[in-house]
């Protein structure tokens, strides 16, 4: 069960950044999507995306990292004296 709520967790914010680098693909070659109005608000809307998908995704895999202690000093939490 637990593997199973990781993974869905992990899928939401993948199918962001996949939308992301969609919206992103489609500005470049000039198709407008949907109810958006311009070009320029689309590939904002794609870049915000992408950043908010992989960040949530690398985020979570430092925490876990972390965690297991299999991070480079520099990573690792600092301990308060």
């Amino acid at each position: 069960m637990a593997r199973t709520l990781a993974f869905l967790v992990l899928l939401i914010p993948g199918l962001m950044a996949a939308g992301g680098i969609k919206l992103i693909r489609d500005t470049i070659f000039g198709k407008l999507i949907g109810p958006i109005p311009f070009l320029g608000l689309q590939f904002v809307l794609g870049i915000i995306l992408l950043v908010i998908g992989l960040g949530f995704f690398a985020g979570f895999l430092l925490h876990r990292d972390r965690k297991n202690g299999k991070v480079q000093p520099r990573f690792a939490n600092k301990k308060e004296s």
